[in-house]
Formats: structure tokens, C-alpha cells, sequence
């Protein structure tokens, strides 16, 4: 037994080891100055980091847990959805240089579009905060709903705070360094789940769960897990900083590269754990990944707080933003940040992280759903009926997801 359990923690070393370097390797690939400063690669960081950042904390168990063997399946259709959601606003970003003198139906449905993305980043900021306030006690004595909400209640007021007194300049710079981070903890979890799937393998025991949620119920539970793949329409809106050529390159590059990772991370995940292996809740993958490298779970609550502190921060900004230039400044981006505070509070009290995932969802799916409709006008204004045909059907399922997505049961 003691040879056994040696030669066990032996294994588990080199694991982490393999996991480290990786890390390492890829951080000083992505710091180099010939990627980091490359034009191309950083209009395509924005979106990746978007659409791979909170939602890879949680969609793995969610989905492993609800979907079983099929995990990969629904993981397929939400990344479908996304691009084609994405193609829509994509049809708009050019549309906007080729013709910038749009109908006023297009001009009225772009600024109704703003205010829905102004809450939508109100929502997921408290959706970011209550997954940093989850994370953060997850490794302590303090395990529990109570104390996470208190992290989260006292990190809004914090951001409050900083946004009403000094502004976010200094918060901001935080974003690069986060999402190389993110990024590399991401690489190093994929090289560990990567090497205990092939042990799993090698040893036939892969395994076959049935999935507890099928039909309607599934589909609605998928509409639900809509913002655990949003994040690329943040490409629509680098105008100042990229031409649109390379805003729609880089927005269907990173949907590209953040359906691989997450095909390759679900497919490997579904198939290695037993379901009920361990409690399901917001933090599942940090106990999944003790089981495939220890030193996974540390990098894992470090990676997630940074990042999700960044992401939080970017989106109070982007939201507070938002709402001064909609209101024509009556609402000063100062009374915004007090405002989205408020509401972070609101949901941190009263919704558990997968309640305001949902919530989240449905925000950006009237979102996108606005988004389509704007595409549609676009297309029929140049006859191109089946394309407008195509982008008023993708409304419509916008605003079918935005009514019916519902939160995963816990």
C-alpha cells in the first residue's frame, strides 16, 4: 500500500510539474513582445479572454452534471449560437463603415441595443464579483454562501468607491496582466485534465453518464448558459483602436480558438468523472481538478479572483460609460458606478451565482436578439432577403432565449 501511495504522489509531482511549466511557457509566450505587441493578436485577446473568462469556472460541471455523456453535444450548440449571434454583429460592424447613414429603425433598435448592454454588464458585473466571492473563500474555513456574499458586497462597494473617487485608469491596467494569466492557468489545467484522460483511458475506465436533464428542460437550461460564451460582441465596440476588417477577423478568430479550448475541455471532462463524484455548486471544478493536480485548485482561485476582478472592473467601466453617453451625461458615469453597485448588491442578496447567470443570459440574449434585428434591416435594405430572412429567424431565437432560459437547479 505505501509502495502504492508513493508511487501515486509521484505521478501527482510530475503532473503539477507538467501543469507549472506550462504556465510558465505560455505566460512568457504571451508577454513576448513580438506576440504581445502584435496588432493582430491583441484585437483577438479582448474577445478570447471575454468569452473563456467566468465561463469556463463554471460551464464544465454544469454541464457534466445536467448532460452527462451529451456535455459535448450541448457544448456544440451553445458555441453555434454564439457564432451565429456573433455573425449578426458582424454584418453590423461592416455595415456601419460601409454605410454609416443607417434607417432610423436601425439607429432606433443600435440605441435600444446600448441601454439592454448597459444593464447586461450591470448584471454580469454581480455575476464576476459572486464567482470571485466564491472562489475566494473556497480554500479557506470560510466555505460557505455567507461569507462569499460578504466578499463579493464588500469588492462592489470597493469598485464603487474607486470609480466614484479616482476613476478606473489604474484598475484598468490590471486587464493585460490578468488575461495572460487566465489564459495560461486555462493551458496548464488542459495539459493535467489532458494527461489524467489518458490515463483514464489507458485504463478503460472512461465513463458514460447519463444525462439527468434531456428535451425542453435541457434546451431552456442551455438558453440559460448563454453568457458562459458571450464576450465576443466586445469587438463591436474597439472602433478607436481597430479598423473593421480587423475587428471582424479577430471576433471570428477568438470564437474559433474559444470553441476549440472548450470542445477539447468538455470533451475531456465529461467522460473521466463518475457523476456525483463530488457536490455540485459554483466552485465544482476547483474539487474536480484536486483529483487531476493538486496544484491545479491554488492556480485555479488565483487565476479566477484576478480575472474576475479585471473583468468586473472593465464592465462597470463599459456599463457606467454607457449610460452617461445614452442619458446625454444626465446620468454621470460616476452615478452609473453607484447604480450598478447598487444592483450588484440587490442580486448578491437575493439570487445564487447560477440564478444570476440566468439572469445574465437572458440580458444578453435581448442583446443579441436586437443585434439580429439590426442585421436583418441591414440585409433588406440591400435585397438580401434570405440573409434577412436567416438574421430575423436568429432574433427571434434571441428573444426566445431571453424569455425562456431558465438556472440550473441546485
Amino acid at each position: 500500500m505505501d509502495r502504492y501511495d508513493t508511487g501515486n504522489r509521484g505521478i501527482q509531482t510530475v503532473i503539477d510539474l507538467a501543469v507549472v511549466s506550462v504556465v510558465l511557457l505560455v505566460t512568457a509566450a504571451l508577454v513576448h513582445p513580438r506576440v504581445s505587441k502584435s496588432i493582430g493578436w491583441r484585437a483577438i485577446v479582448t474577445p478570447l479572454a471575454s468569452i473563456i473568462g467566468s465561463g469556463f469556472l463554471v460551464i464544465g460541471p454544469i454541464l457534466e452534471t445536467s448532460f452527462g455523456y451529451l456535455a459535448p453535444v450541448a457544448m456544440a450548440l451553445l458555441c453555434l449560437v454564439a457564432y451565429a449571434f456573433g455573425a449578426a454583429i458582424r454584418r453590423n460592424i461592416l455595415r456601419l463603415e460601409q454605410a454609416p447613414d443607417r434607417s432610423q429603425a436601425e439607429n432606433i433598435l443600435d440605441t435600444s441595443a446600448s441601454w439592454v448592454l448597459a444593464g447586461a454588464y450591470a448584471i454580469s458585473v454581480a455575476y464576476y464579483l459572486n464567482l470571485l466571492g466564491a472562489f475566494s473563500v473556497s480554500l479557506t474555513p470560510y466555505d460557505e454562501p455567507d461569507a462569499a456574499r460578504l466578499v463579493t458586497t464588500a469588492t462592489l462597494i470597493l469598485i464603487a468607491y474607486v470609480g466614484w473617487t479616482r476613476g478606473f485608469a489604474a484598475l484598468e491596467g490590471m486587464e493585460k496582466f490578468t488575461v495572460t494569466l487566465k489564459l495560461a492557468i486555462i493551458a496548464g489545467l488542459l495539459v493535467g485534465l489532458g494527461v489524467h484522460f489518458g490515463q483514464t483511458a489507458a485504463a478503460g475506465e472512461l465513463l458514460i453518464n447519463t444525462p439527468l436533464t434531456t428535451g425542453w428542460p435541457g434546451l431552456a437550461l442551455l438558453f440559460g448558459l448563454i453568457v458562459t460564451v458571450q464576450g465576443f460582441e466586445t469587438s463591436r465596440y474597439l472602433g478607436k483602436e481597430y479598423d473593421a476588417a480587423t475587428r471582424v477577423a479577430s471576433m471570428k478568430r477568438a470564437q474559433w480558438i474559444a470553441t476549440a479550448i472548450y470542445m477539447v475541455y468538455i470533451g475531456m471532462l465529461s467522460y473521466v468523472f463518475a457523476a456525483g463524484t463530488i457536490p455540485f455548486s459554483e466552485t465544482a471544478i476547483i474539487d474536480l481538478m484536486q483529483i487531476v493536480a493538486p496544484i491545479l485548485p491554488v492556480l485555479l482561485v488565483g487565476a479566477a479572483i484576478a480575472a474576475q476582478f479585471s473583468a468586473a472592473v472593465a464592465d462597470t467601466a463599459g456599463s457606467g460609460g454607457l449610460l452617461s453617453e445614452l442619458s446625454k451625461n444626465r446620468i454621470p458615469s460616476r452615478a452609473g458606478y453607484i447604480l450598478l453597485a447598487g444592483v450588484g448588491v440587490a442580486l448578491t442578496w437575493t439570487a445564487n451565482v447560477f440564478e444570476i447567470i440566468t439572469i445574465a443570459s437572458r440580458a444578453f440574449a435581448l442583446y443579441y436578439a436586437l443585434q439580429a434585428a439590426i442585421a436583418a434591416l441591414g440585409c433588406w435594405k440591400r435585397a438580401e432577403n434570405t440573409k434577412a430572412i436567416s438574421f430575423l429567424g436568429l432574433a427571434v431565437l434571441g428573444l426566445v432565449i431571453a424569455v425562456a432560459g431558465t438556472a440550473v437547479a441546485v
